[in-house]
């Protein structure tokens, strides 16, 4: 078994007599743990003697000064996640990170499906990931847990659950493909949510392994400022060597300090006119750089082998910097981004906390807001808290601010649900980051049981995975059958797979449709009260309620807004959040059959009758009151729509422009981009196009450009539909 690399890397048990300067001239990657102490960033340097050292030094972590003093200690745990485009390498970085951190004798290969966060049946009969999964290791005192997230499109709402609870990410990429379409969008919503991220260029030991182009790829397409602390020797190669950029050499700080100034003006001065900075001004604006989002460290190596992984995780337990503790003294905050069941259909949540704590047999409420706007709240108390922990942490009685646990007790719990608000928590000293705003599903898709006496149990087996995943967006069309909203065919296809292993449904996925939503175009009014036939009478439709409701377009992206400009106090509580409920359940179908969003809904009138009038009356009427008000307002059906960059041969140009124009593209730019030193001229174009003729532009320009087009979308909000 190997050396466990938290063993020779605790920052507090330096070895000695290894030289960080000699790992690159006598140390293979076998051989690291035995002669290379990876924290060892001076030669010969004792962490006790540190603070009586005026400078010290790094190969690519911030662990320097250019003073005397302790550093500040970092936070105890850090969640960062690893992302990718499919088939990157992904889930096979994860085990070798594991590996290297000591937490597991082997590394599992995704080909043998012996991996440790792919435990899913499915998930391992496929290759792919599926299901967010959490491993733990410990470094230099501090526990770091590593998040595996989904790779395929169609998982895109699992892993953005996943980066709402991430402190940093290692994003993946391949040294062969390069940039691809996936791991554009995962970088533009890490960059828009300044989430510390650091790059892996996977694969450095496959036959047209990249890693020079490359990088200007990940300038050009990615984020603007990468930082290479790696260099490789034999790139392409089963032998490739992957060399550690040490700031305490000239020539390397030189590199780096080059890299950094797009991120940085006092460094740029000084790179150009001098001094230059020292290894320890160098290392700690690296840090704070790559701490705020706006510089990208990037190593190279290979999973497989295990090359450059080494300064991969020295950049992690060094240069991502964790979530500052939060003030003493508050409440329970925290989200729970994901859940299982056992054979008997047991829940167990995986929850995040941000500040406090919790203990073993709390009683917890948590609360979650439906894509409708209505609130509801839930309480359970926890019949087992498993905190997540490094192998051999002894069980642990509570989960403190930071830390990950696997909860279970709570019968009602679903994905998304928040104990507190977890996103108003400060984390950094800075405002909280931004939730992950990545695509919604585009595609419902009525699903039918191949037995019709399995209607009933298709219904909740379909309801019981939406509690997993929220946005599968379970509905009843009008003839009774059950529709759910999907990223793409392998979406279905595992939801399919799923019913039959899990519930023993078998069930047919029928052709989905586009996804469209509808907005008011107007004001509409209208109101129904008791008394239609005579006094102390119920309504005409023959309910005991009186409500008027007006409604009215919203601000867009609003969702919906419901008021009451009815006195405070006339309807009692639970009949005036009746009709709310009532408003917000009409709102799911609108005049056209989709949901009205972006309006303002506004009580006018309401009355009720002593003691016959029920909630159900309320919910009811105001129903009915809200399709007369909506109908009299006109709505106007918005389909989604899809940016496109397209980077073409320039020959290609005429064929792709009517291509795209048949399919309702609308080109709004074309560039000449910087071709590689093997590319003829290419043409870049960019523009919008509906969402439901991207997948059809995807397979047809591969045969209108040789194969080779660089096709990329991303979601870009709606538009009124061209035929009404």
């Amino acid at each position: 078994m190997r050396t466990p690399h938290r063993a020779t890397t605790d920052r507090a048990e330096h070895a000695e007599h290894t030289d960080h300067a000699d790992h690159a001239e006598h140390t293979d990657h076998a051989d690291h743990a035995a002669h290379t102490d990876h924290a060892d960033h001076a030669a010969h340097t004792d962490h006790a003697d540190h603070a009586a050292h005026t400078e010290c030094t790094a190969t690519t972590g911030p662990a320097t000064c250019d003073g005397p003093g302790p550093a500040p200690a970092p936070p105890r745990t850090l969640n960062f996640g690893v992302l990718a485009h499919v088939d990157a390498g992904k889930t096979s970085l994860t085990e070798r990170l594991l590996y290297e951190a000591g937490a597991i004798a082997a590394p599992g290969r995704v080909d043998a499906g012996s991996t440790r966060t792919d435990s899913g049946a499915i998930e391992r009969r496929r290759g792919i990931t599926v299901r967010t999964g959490v491993a733990s290791f410990a470094v230099g005192g501090r526990q770091f847990n590593l998040i595996d997230t989904p790779g395929h499109a169609d998982f895109l709402a699992e892993v953005e659950r996943a980066l709402a609870v991430l402190d940093g990410a290692v994003l993946v990429l391949s040294a062969v493909e390069g940039v691809q379409p996936q791991t554009r969008l995962l970088m533009r919503t890490l960059r828009d949510m300044r989430l510390p991220t650091l790059v892996f260029v996977n694969k450095a030991d496959r036959p047209g392994a990249r890693y020079e182009g490359l990088l200007a790829d990940i300038r050009r397409r990615l984020a603007p400022c990468p930082v290479p602390l790696s260099r490789t020797e034999g790139l392409g190669g089963r032998g490739v060597r992957v060399l550690p950029e040490r700031l305490d050499e000239p020539e390397a700080a030189a590199r780096v300090a080059e890299a950094l100034a797009g991120a940085d003006d006092e460094l740029l001065a000084r790179v150009l006119d001098g001094p230059p900075p020292t290894p320890g001004e160098l290392a700690a604006a690296l840090a704070a750089h790559t701490a705020d989002g706006s510089a990208h460290p990037v190593y190279a190596g290979s999973a497989l082998s295990g090359a450059g992984v080494d300064a991969l995780l020295d950049g992690v337990t060094t240069l991502l910097p964790g979530a500052a503790p939060p003030p003493d003294g508050t409440g329970p905050h925290g989200v729970v981004f994901a859940l299982d069941r056992d054979a008997d259909g047991r829940k167990t949540a995986q929850l995040r906390l941000y500040e406090g704590e919790v203990r073993a047999r709390a009683a917890l409420t948590l609360h979650r807001t439906l894509p409708d706007g209505t609130r509801e709240t839930h309480s359970g108390r926890l019949t087992a808290l498993d905190v997540v922990a490094p192998p051999g942490t002894p069980p642990a009685g509570r989960l403190t601010a930071g830390g990950i646990a696997r909860v279970r007790g709570l019968r009602e719990v679903r994905v998304g649900d928040e104990l507190g608000d977890p996103y108003g928590v400060r984390r950094s000293g800075a405002p909280a980051r931004a939730r992950p705003r990545l695509a919604a599903p585009t595609l419902r898709t009525v699903v039918r049981p191949n037995d019709p006496r399995d209607a009933g149990r298709l219904h909740a087996a379909l309801r019981a995975l939406a509690e997993q995943d929220p946005l599968l967006g379970t509905g009843v069309e009008p003839d009774g059958s059950t529709s759910v909203l999907l990223n793409g065919e392998v979406h279905g296809e595992v939801v399919a797979e799923t019913l039959a292993a899990e519930f023993g449904v078998e069930a047919v996925f029928e052709p989905g449709r586009t996804v469209c939503v509808e907005r008011p175009a107007g004001t509409g009014e209208a109101a129904e009260a008791m008394g239609a036939t005579g006094r102390n009478t119920p309504c005409a439709a023959g309910y005991w309620a009186t409500v008027g409701l007006r409604v009215e377009p919203g601000e867009w992206d609003s969702g919906v807004t419901f008021r009451a400009e009815t006195e405070r106090g006339a309807l009692p509580r639970a009949f005036h959040q009746a009709v709310e409920d009532g408003v917000r359940a009409g709102l799911r179908r609108g005049p056209h059959g989709w949901a009205v969003t972006d309006c303002v809904v506004t009580l006018t009138r309401s009355g009720f009758g002593g003691p016959v009038s029920t909630a159900g009356d309320f919910r009811a009427v105001s129903a009915l009151v809200l399709a007369r008000a909506l109908e009299q307002a006109g709505t106007v059906v918005h389909e989604p729509y899809d940016a496109f960059e397209l980077e073409i041969p320039e020959d290609t140009l005429p064929a792709v422009l009517a291509c795209l124009g048949a399919l309702e593209a609308e080109p709004e730019e074309i560039t000449e981009p910087p071709a590689g030193p093997d590319a003829g001229p290419l043409r870049l174009l960019t523009g919008t196009l509906p969402a439901r003729n991207t997948r059809t532009a995807g397979r047809r320009l591969p045969g209108l450009t040789r194969g080779e087009a660089v096709w990329w979308t991303r979601r870009h909000g709606d538009r009124p539909r061209r035929d009404g």
